[in-house]
């Protein structure tokens, strides 16, 4: 079963988790041997922003140490076979440019999604 995940919303429980859900999701499956890919869009298209870092979070006594780093994870998703693709329209809305993206990712309008979402057996949107 090939499976394609959409990530749309960003930044979920990454200060609570250190991982973008869906995305350790995905490299995990992946690690495991399934074949999933990532489409991103809306604010997640913000992962592929090469030059961000993460904080640590303080509350109080406590830290968080060990910061988000969504560029990281997927880098290294890309590293182990992973395809990553990108709305276009939604990096140029957010006014990103593709020298700014981390390497080896792929860009698509959205008038590609029908065909990209055809070559899935499962596409699952989150």
């Amino acid at each position: 079963m090939k499976a394609l995940n959409v990530v749309s919303c960003a930044y979920r429980a990454t200060s609570e988790e250190q991982d973008d859900t869906i995305v350790w999701l995905a490299g995990t499956l992946r690690n495991g041997g399934a074949d999933v890919e990532l489409l991103l869009r809306g604010n997640s298209v913000n992962y592929c922003v090469a030059a961000q870092r993460s904080v640590p979070v303080e509350i109080g006594a406590s830290v968080q140490r060990n910061p988000p780093d969504p560029a990281g994870d997927l880098t290294r998703f890309i590293a182990k076979g992973g395809r990553v693709y990108v709305i276009a329209e939604d990096l140029a809305a957010r006014g990103i440019i593709a020298p700014d993206l981390i390497p080896d990712v792929q860009l698509l309008g959205r008038g590609a999604l029908p065909a990209l979402y055809e070559r899935y057996d499962r596409v699952w949107s989150w």
